[in-house]
Protein backbone atom coordinates (compact mmCIF):
# COMPACT_ATOMS: atom_id res chain seq x y z
CA UNK A 1 0.00 0.00 0.00
CA UNK A 2 1.27 3.33 -1.30
CA UNK A 3 1.74 6.58 1.11
CA UNK A 4 -0.80 8.18 -0.49
CA UNK A 5 -3.16 5.49 -0.23
CA UNK A 6 -2.61 5.30 4.01
CA UNK A 7 -3.73 9.01 4.54
CA UNK A 8 -5.65 8.75 7.69
CA UNK A 9 -7.45 5.90 6.24
CA UNK A 10 -7.58 3.72 9.73
CA UNK A 11 -7.31 7.62 11.66
CA UNK A 12 -4.11 7.70 11.75
CA UNK A 13 -0.69 8.24 9.55
CA UNK A 14 2.76 7.11 9.26
CA UNK A 15 5.34 8.63 7.13
CA UNK A 16 9.18 8.53 7.68
CA UNK A 17 10.88 11.59 8.85
CA UNK A 18 12.25 13.93 5.65
CA UNK A 19 15.97 13.04 4.94
CA UNK A 20 16.44 10.90 7.54
CA UNK A 21 17.67 6.83 7.19
CA UNK A 22 16.19 6.09 10.36
CA UNK A 23 12.59 7.31 12.16
CA UNK A 24 8.91 8.25 11.30
CA UNK A 25 6.11 10.48 12.60
CA UNK A 26 2.54 9.09 13.24
CA UNK A 27 -0.56 11.34 13.57
CA UNK A 28 -4.38 11.07 14.27
CA UNK A 29 -7.08 12.22 12.47
CA UNK A 30 -8.93 12.76 15.69
CA UNK A 31 -7.32 15.44 18.44
CA UNK A 32 -9.62 13.77 21.23
CA UNK A 33 -7.49 11.12 23.38
CA UNK A 34 -10.06 8.65 23.62
CA UNK A 35 -10.11 8.18 19.98
CA UNK A 36 -6.36 8.45 19.88
CA UNK A 37 -6.01 5.67 22.35
CA UNK A 38 -8.44 3.39 21.18
CA UNK A 39 -7.08 4.04 17.44
CA UNK A 40 -3.52 3.11 19.00
CA UNK A 41 -5.54 -0.05 20.41
CA UNK A 42 -6.85 -1.14 17.29
CA UNK A 43 -4.04 -0.98 14.75
CA UNK A 44 -1.31 -1.62 17.33
CA UNK A 45 0.46 -4.13 15.43
CA UNK A 46 0.85 -2.28 12.30
CA UNK A 47 1.70 0.80 14.31
CA UNK A 48 4.62 -1.40 15.90
CA UNK A 49 5.81 -2.56 12.57
CA UNK A 50 6.23 0.37 10.99
CA UNK A 51 7.90 1.57 14.21
CA UNK A 52 10.51 -1.25 14.16
CA UNK A 53 10.62 -0.89 10.23
CA UNK A 54 12.09 2.82 10.73
CA UNK A 55 14.79 1.50 13.71
CA UNK A 56 12.58 2.53 16.56
CA UNK A 57 12.08 6.37 16.32
CA UNK A 58 8.96 8.06 16.36
CA UNK A 59 7.61 11.27 16.39
CA UNK A 60 4.09 11.29 17.70
CA UNK A 61 2.25 14.43 17.41
CA UNK A 62 -0.41 16.00 19.06
CA UNK A 63 -0.74 14.76 22.50
CA UNK A 64 -1.26 17.86 24.75
CA UNK A 65 -4.15 16.62 26.07
CA UNK A 66 -1.60 14.04 27.88
CA UNK A 67 -0.62 16.43 30.38
CA UNK A 68 -3.86 16.72 31.64
CA UNK A 69 -4.63 13.12 31.72
CA UNK A 70 -0.51 11.44 32.75
CA UNK A 71 -2.07 8.17 33.15
CA UNK A 72 -3.03 8.15 29.46
CA UNK A 73 1.05 8.34 28.78
CA UNK A 74 1.29 4.82 30.67
CA UNK A 75 -1.70 3.29 28.69
CA UNK A 76 0.28 3.81 25.48
CA UNK A 77 3.48 2.95 26.59
CA UNK A 78 2.09 -0.64 27.51
CA UNK A 79 1.93 -1.34 23.44
CA UNK A 80 5.64 -1.16 23.76
CA UNK A 81 6.43 -4.41 25.65
CA UNK A 82 5.28 -5.84 28.52
CA UNK A 83 6.60 -3.90 31.49
CA UNK A 84 5.96 0.12 31.89
CA UNK A 85 8.40 0.47 34.95
CA UNK A 86 7.79 2.16 38.29
CA UNK A 87 10.69 4.71 38.96
CA UNK A 88 10.30 4.18 42.79
CA UNK A 89 11.29 0.43 42.17
CA UNK A 90 14.36 1.65 39.85
CA UNK A 91 17.96 3.78 40.48
CA UNK A 92 16.25 6.73 40.41
CA UNK A 93 16.61 9.44 43.32
CA UNK A 94 13.07 10.91 44.58
CA UNK A 95 13.72 14.27 43.02
CA UNK A 96 12.17 13.19 39.43
CA UNK A 97 9.40 11.13 41.07
CA UNK A 98 6.01 12.27 39.25
CA UNK A 99 3.49 13.56 41.96
CA UNK A 100 0.94 10.96 41.28
CA UNK A 101 1.72 8.32 38.18
CA UNK A 102 5.08 5.96 39.54
CA UNK A 103 5.95 5.14 36.46
CA UNK A 104 6.26 8.41 34.97
CA UNK A 105 9.82 10.51 35.44
CA UNK A 106 10.00 14.39 35.75
CA UNK A 107 12.81 15.85 33.70
CA UNK A 108 12.89 19.65 34.22
CA UNK A 109 15.00 22.22 35.57
CA UNK A 110 11.79 23.50 37.89
CA UNK A 111 11.40 22.57 41.37
CA UNK A 112 11.78 20.18 42.72
CA UNK A 113 13.51 18.11 39.91
CA UNK A 114 16.16 20.70 39.40
CA UNK A 115 17.53 19.13 36.42
CA UNK A 116 19.77 21.09 34.84
CA UNK A 117 20.56 21.18 30.85
CA UNK A 118 23.61 20.24 29.24
CA UNK A 119 26.37 23.13 28.70
CA UNK A 120 26.35 25.67 26.11
CA UNK A 121 28.01 24.73 23.52
CA UNK A 122 30.25 27.59 21.19
CA UNK A 123 28.22 28.32 18.89
CA UNK A 124 29.36 31.76 16.51
CA UNK A 125 25.83 33.70 15.52
CA UNK A 126 24.73 32.04 12.59
CA UNK A 127 26.27 28.62 13.22
CA UNK A 128 24.04 25.74 13.46
CA UNK A 129 23.71 23.71 16.51
CA UNK A 130 26.77 20.90 17.07
CA UNK A 131 25.67 17.52 17.35
CA UNK A 132 28.76 15.02 17.14
CA UNK A 133 30.80 14.20 19.84
CA UNK A 134 32.87 15.75 21.99
CA UNK A 135 31.48 19.17 21.10
CA UNK A 136 27.67 17.88 22.00
CA UNK A 137 27.93 15.92 25.53
CA UNK A 138 25.99 13.62 27.54
CA UNK A 139 24.87 11.18 23.79
CA UNK A 140 23.51 8.22 26.33
CA UNK A 141 21.24 5.06 26.41
CA UNK A 142 18.81 5.52 29.34
CA UNK A 143 19.86 3.85 32.47
CA UNK A 144 22.42 1.43 30.65
CA UNK A 145 23.81 0.50 34.13
CA UNK A 146 21.21 -1.98 34.87
CA UNK A 147 20.68 -5.43 33.62
CA UNK A 148 19.19 -5.94 31.81
CA UNK A 149 18.49 -2.87 30.70
CA UNK A 150 15.24 -0.74 29.51
CA UNK A 151 14.08 -1.12 25.95
CA UNK A 152 12.14 1.74 24.95
CA UNK A 153 11.74 5.19 25.90
CA UNK A 154 9.10 7.73 25.80
CA UNK A 155 9.23 10.99 26.19
CA UNK A 156 6.53 14.01 25.98
CA UNK A 157 6.91 17.28 26.01
CA UNK A 158 5.11 19.09 28.91
CA UNK A 159 6.44 22.60 28.99
CA UNK A 160 9.33 23.66 26.20
CA UNK A 161 11.41 26.64 25.97
CA UNK A 162 12.24 28.36 22.38
CA UNK A 163 12.01 25.94 19.16
CA UNK A 164 15.74 26.68 18.68
CA UNK A 165 16.47 25.19 22.51
CA UNK A 166 16.46 22.20 23.90
CA UNK A 167 16.32 20.27 21.17
CA UNK A 168 16.75 16.30 21.88
CA UNK A 169 19.20 14.21 19.54
CA UNK A 170 19.09 10.56 17.92
CA UNK A 171 21.90 8.74 16.84
CA UNK A 172 21.19 5.32 14.58
CA UNK A 173 23.79 3.43 15.99
CA UNK A 174 22.55 0.09 13.28
CA UNK A 175 23.56 2.24 10.55
CA UNK A 176 26.58 3.36 12.42
CA UNK A 177 27.90 -0.20 13.12
CA UNK A 178 26.87 -1.39 9.73
CA UNK A 179 29.42 1.25 8.75
CA UNK A 180 32.60 0.53 10.36
CA UNK A 181 35.48 -1.90 9.22
CA UNK A 182 34.55 -5.36 8.92
CA UNK A 183 37.72 -6.07 11.22
CA UNK A 184 36.73 -3.56 13.95
CA UNK A 185 33.19 -4.83 13.98
CA UNK A 186 34.50 -8.48 14.50
CA UNK A 187 36.81 -6.85 17.43
CA UNK A 188 34.01 -5.20 18.86
CA UNK A 189 31.84 -8.06 19.30
CA UNK A 190 34.22 -9.53 21.44
CA UNK A 191 34.13 -6.58 24.20
CA UNK A 192 32.00 -5.66 26.55
CA UNK A 193 31.36 -1.79 28.16
CA UNK A 194 31.18 -0.81 31.73
CA UNK A 195 28.22 1.16 32.59
CA UNK A 196 27.91 2.93 35.44
CA UNK A 197 25.15 5.66 37.13
CA UNK A 198 27.11 9.22 36.54
CA UNK A 199 26.42 10.17 40.33
CA UNK A 200 28.91 7.52 41.68
CA UNK A 201 32.27 8.75 41.38
CA UNK A 202 33.13 6.27 38.42
CA UNK A 203 32.52 9.10 35.32
CA UNK A 204 35.24 10.52 33.07
CA UNK A 205 35.49 13.71 34.75
CA UNK A 206 35.38 12.17 39.19
CA UNK A 207 38.00 9.98 38.00
CA UNK A 208 40.47 12.96 36.42
CA UNK A 209 38.88 15.08 39.71
CA UNK A 210 40.36 12.62 42.25
CA UNK A 211 36.45 12.07 43.33
CA UNK A 212 36.30 8.83 45.74
CA UNK A 213 33.60 6.50 44.43
CA UNK A 214 30.92 5.49 46.62
CA UNK A 215 30.68 2.47 48.21
CA UNK A 216 28.02 0.93 46.66
CA UNK A 217 25.34 -2.18 47.60
CA UNK A 218 25.39 -4.97 45.34
CA UNK A 219 22.64 -3.95 43.63
CA UNK A 220 24.07 -0.50 42.80
CA UNK A 221 26.99 -1.93 41.10
CA UNK A 222 27.61 -0.83 37.65
CA UNK A 223 26.72 -3.64 34.74
CA UNK A 224 28.60 -4.79 31.74
CA UNK A 225 26.93 -4.54 28.74
CA UNK A 226 27.79 -6.04 24.99
CA UNK A 227 29.63 -3.17 22.71
CA UNK A 228 27.72 -4.94 19.59
CA UNK A 229 23.92 -5.98 20.35
CA UNK A 230 21.77 -7.69 17.91
CA UNK A 231 18.02 -6.57 18.46
CA UNK A 232 16.04 -9.06 19.12
CA UNK A 233 13.45 -7.94 16.63
CA UNK A 234 15.07 -7.08 13.64
CA UNK A 235 17.86 -9.23 13.80
CA UNK A 236 20.27 -6.34 13.14
CA UNK A 237 23.40 -5.35 15.23
CA UNK A 238 24.39 -1.89 16.77
CA UNK A 239 26.65 -0.58 18.72
CA UNK A 240 25.91 -0.12 21.93
CA UNK A 241 27.79 2.75 24.06
CA UNK A 242 27.29 5.25 26.35
CA UNK A 243 29.13 8.85 26.63
CA UNK A 244 31.53 9.31 30.06
CA UNK A 245 29.44 10.30 32.31
CA UNK A 246 27.63 7.01 32.07
CA UNK A 247 30.64 5.08 32.24
CA UNK A 248 32.89 3.01 34.72
CA UNK A 249 36.25 4.95 34.43
CA UNK A 250 37.77 2.94 37.69
CA UNK A 251 37.47 -0.53 35.97
CA UNK A 252 36.80 0.90 32.51
CA UNK A 253 35.42 1.96 30.33
CA UNK A 254 35.63 -1.51 28.19
CA UNK A 255 36.73 -4.60 30.17
CA UNK A 256 39.43 -6.22 29.47
CA UNK A 257 41.28 -3.00 27.94
CA UNK A 258 43.64 0.00 29.50
CA UNK A 259 41.01 1.67 32.33
CA UNK A 260 40.90 5.52 33.27
CA UNK A 261 40.38 8.46 31.29
CA UNK A 262 43.38 8.26 28.82
CA UNK A 263 43.58 4.63 28.62
CA UNK A 264 42.49 1.93 25.58
CA UNK A 265 39.35 1.54 26.33
CA UNK A 266 38.24 5.24 26.70
CA UNK A 267 40.90 5.65 23.62
CA UNK A 268 38.12 3.86 21.94
CA UNK A 269 34.89 4.59 23.00
CA UNK A 270 35.62 8.24 21.97
CA UNK A 271 36.32 7.15 18.82
CA UNK A 272 33.14 4.96 18.43
CA UNK A 273 31.21 8.11 19.87
CA UNK A 274 32.60 10.63 17.26
CA UNK A 275 31.68 7.96 14.73
CA UNK A 276 28.38 6.78 16.15
CA UNK A 277 26.85 10.81 16.06
CA UNK A 278 28.10 11.44 12.44
CA UNK A 279 25.84 13.78 10.56
CA UNK A 280 24.70 10.82 8.53
CA UNK A 281 23.76 8.94 11.44
CA UNK A 282 21.75 12.30 13.63
CA UNK A 283 18.26 13.20 14.04
CA UNK A 284 17.57 16.97 15.82
CA UNK A 285 14.21 16.80 17.12
CA UNK A 286 12.66 20.32 17.28
CA UNK A 287 9.86 19.93 19.79
CA UNK A 288 6.46 21.64 19.47
CA UNK A 289 4.09 21.09 22.60
CA UNK A 290 2.36 17.79 22.75
CA UNK A 291 4.86 16.13 20.54
CA UNK A 292 5.45 12.29 22.09
CA UNK A 293 8.62 10.66 21.25
CA UNK A 294 9.14 7.02 21.64
CA UNK A 295 13.17 5.83 20.93
CA UNK A 296 14.34 2.13 21.38
CA UNK A 297 17.15 2.08 23.64
CA UNK A 298 18.79 -0.90 22.09
CA UNK A 299 20.08 1.02 18.75
CA UNK A 300 19.62 4.40 19.54
CA UNK A 301 21.45 6.91 21.00
CA UNK A 302 20.34 10.21 22.25
CA UNK A 303 20.93 13.44 24.25
CA UNK A 304 19.20 16.74 24.91
CA UNK A 305 20.52 20.22 23.89
CA UNK A 306 21.25 23.60 25.58
CA UNK A 307 18.49 26.00 26.56
CA UNK A 308 18.32 28.80 29.24
CA UNK A 309 17.13 27.69 32.33
CA UNK A 310 17.46 30.84 33.42
CA UNK A 311 14.61 32.31 31.00
CA UNK A 312 12.63 29.24 30.29
CA UNK A 313 11.30 25.82 31.53
CA UNK A 314 11.54 22.84 30.01
CA UNK A 315 9.25 20.01 31.92
CA UNK A 316 8.81 16.57 30.22
CA UNK A 317 7.36 13.43 31.23
CA UNK A 318 9.45 9.77 30.35
CA UNK A 319 8.29 6.65 30.70
CA UNK A 320 10.70 3.33 29.85
CA UNK A 321 9.21 -0.31 28.80
CA UNK A 322 11.40 -3.19 29.58
CA UNK A 323 10.81 -7.30 28.63
CA UNK A 324 12.86 -8.02 25.18
CA UNK A 325 16.56 -7.17 26.02
CA UNK A 326 17.68 -10.04 23.82
CA UNK A 327 18.77 -13.52 24.42
CA UNK A 328 22.24 -12.31 25.71
CA UNK A 329 20.52 -11.30 28.63
CA UNK A 330 17.50 -14.56 28.54
CA UNK A 331 16.70 -15.30 32.52
CA UNK A 332 18.84 -12.77 33.77
CA UNK A 333 16.98 -11.25 37.28
CA UNK A 334 16.87 -7.99 37.37
CA UNK A 335 20.59 -6.52 39.01
CA UNK A 336 18.73 -3.21 40.71
CA UNK A 337 16.68 -5.02 42.93
CA UNK A 338 18.01 -5.50 46.55
CA UNK A 339 17.94 -8.72 47.60
CA UNK A 340 18.67 -7.28 51.39
CA UNK A 341 16.04 -6.10 52.06
CA UNK A 342 17.31 -2.65 51.53
CA UNK A 343 16.05 0.45 50.00
CA UNK A 344 17.08 0.52 46.32
CA UNK A 345 18.68 4.22 47.08
CA UNK A 346 20.63 3.23 50.20
CA UNK A 347 23.61 5.75 49.99
CA UNK A 348 22.53 7.52 47.19
CA UNK A 349 20.34 9.73 48.81
CA UNK A 350 21.37 13.27 46.90
CA UNK A 351 21.79 11.61 43.85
Amino acid sequence: MSKSDYQFRHGYRFSRLQDQGFGGVLEFESGDLDAVLDTFARHADSILARFYAVRGLMVVKGLQAIAERPQALVELSRWFGPEVEDYHQTLTSPRFFHDSVNEILVLSNAEPCNHPPPPKPAVAPGERLPTRFPEQVNWHTDQSYRRPPPDVTLLLAVELPPRDQGQTLFADCTAAFAALDPQLQHRLEQLQGIHAPSWIGRSRAAVENGEQPLKLLPHQLPQRQPLVRRHPLSGEKSLYICEEKQMDYVDGPIAGLETGPQGEGAMLLRELLAHATRDEFVYTHEWEPGDLLVADNRNLLHCATWYDAAEHTRLMWRTTVMGNPGSEYAGEAKTWIPRDGSDVMTGMENA
